[in-house]
């Protein structure tokens, strides 16, 4: 069966098809929205403070950038502020109609953000800072009256994930929008699997396979004269209170489909895992296998890894009665093999499109008077990753209302300062490590 022949099944999705069969999805709504702005409203200037200016935060605004007109880059916080000088020169270079930075309007410190915040010029805030502390500062942006587009994952820990149920329920009040950084949402090959799957085409959902595995990760060695702060947080992705460890940090993409393909939140997790190539002072694991059990006794088989020189696997495998669907991750091509083996959908992705769609989604429905609010989604798969990380950690089955309404899990240090000492880290073992 050719290409064409394949488009024309009832199962396939051309582009026509895609957008009316997923109407209520956010890349579908996103482009509703844009297509329907009055032209006073799409005029409107949205100005954009970015906190934390790292390579994800110049990623985020570049997006903005990109695809978004009349909009501009005017303010920026991190601890080290020759980034945002740097970076933004980069972006002016290639944008130069919307960066406007001033050196007067660029903040360091641990609180730089709340200057941010406190600028009632400032529209829209990107939170690109270290996981640990999203939660805290998206909560404060909403308070402020601002709208929020927050990397993933959103929270690291029990507490978190409260914080961010709180902001989510405060922007729907308020009328701020928060969008987040979970690109498959809005990738063309995920939106398409997902309707294929709700609309029956592999029959009932039995189980799931999905990895996340990689072949290595950055680590940055400690600088003569750091305190424990600073250093942790320049190496901020081997500390679980600041990454969540990868599983949270880098696998919650995967996750996050998965929640979206089951539509819900698993009700339990039981794993292990190791490390073995990970350096001294790190906290990290270098690999994590998880079984979660979904409602309806649907098994999903969670595997996530970062071993160098290994081999890496990325994406996931959908069973039904009637058929299997295969969501490969990045800029991959989607499909459906029915029970004799004959592939009857298919649809391909591009993640740099998805990327640059949730920065168009979040600004055309500010203009429209229709924030988006989407924490909650985010802040569940955040939580699960978390469950499944505490699951491998401790060696002892996690439940969902355990991590909901029983662990007092909060990893943030109190009375935190730059120049401040934190304890000697220690990698989880389990059997020692204790549940919370």
């Amino acid at each position: 069966m050719n290409r064409s022949e394949k488009t024309q099944t009832p199962l396939a999705a051309n582009r026509r098809g895609f957008l009316g069969t997923t109407i209520g999805t956010a890349a579908a709504a996103s482009v509703m929205v844009h297509s329907s702005l009055p032209a006073c409203e799409e005029q409107q200037l949205i100005r954009v403070g970015v906190v934390g200016c790292g390579g994800r935060g110049t990623g985020a605004i570049g997006d903005s950038l990109n695809i978004n007109e009349n909009i501009k880059w005017v303010a920026a916080a991190d601890v080290d502020t020759e980034a945002p000088k740097s970076k933004s020169e980069a972006l002016k270079r290639r944008h130069p109609e919307k960066v406007d930075l001033d050196e007067k309007k660029i903040y360091g410190g641990l609180d730089g953000y709340k200057r941010i915040l406190e600028d009632r010029d400032i529209d829209l805030v990107i939170m690109t800072t270290p996981p640990g502390f999203r939660p805290r500062y998206v909560l404060e942006a909403v308070e402020a009256g601002k709208h929020v587009f927050a990397e993933k994952p959103t929270c690291v820990d029990a507490a978190g994930y409260k914080i961010c149920l709180k902001a989510h329920e405060l922007a729907i009040q308020k009328g701020t929008g928060i969008v987040t950084g979970t690109q498959y949402r809005r990738q063309t090959n995920y939106v398409g699997a997902v309707e294929q799957i709700r609309n029956g085409a592999i029959g009932d959902i039995v189980s799931a396979t999905s990895r996340y595995c990689s072949t290595g990760i950055w680590y940055r060695p400690r600088r003569e004269g750091m305190s424990d702060v600073e250093y942790q947080i320049h190496n901020w992705m081997h500390f679980v209170w600041l990454s969540g460890d990868q599983i949270a940090e880098q696998a919650v993409h995967n996750i996050d489909a998965m929640n979206w393909v089951m539509g819900s939140n698993p009700e339990s997790a039981y794993g292990g895992g190791g490390r073995f190539t990970r350096p001294d002072d790190s906290e990290m694991w270098d690999s994590m296998c998880i079984d979660y059990v979904y409602p309806g006794n649907k098994l999903l088989s969670f595997m996530c890894r970062q071993l160098p020189d290994s081999d890496a696997d990325n994406g996931s495998v959908i069973h039904g009665t009637e058929g299997t669907c295969y969501i490969p991750a990045m800029s991959g091509t989607s499909k459906i093999i029915d029970r004799s083996g004959k592939e009857i959908w298919s649809l391909k992705g591009n993640i740099g499109d998805a990327y640059e769609q949730e920065h168009k989604a979040l600004v055309d429905s500010i203009r429209a008077g229709k924030p988006i609010v989407e924490l909650k989604q985010t802040a569940d798969s955040s939580l699960t990753a978390v469950m499944g990380r505490v699951a491998a950690y401790t060696g002892k089955k996690v439940t969902w209302d355990f991590m909901t309404s029983q662990s007092t899990l909060d990893l943030f240090p109190k009375d935190l300062k730059w120049d401040g000492s934190l304890p000697t880290p220690k990698h989880a073992v389990p059997g020692t490590t204790k549940l919370t």
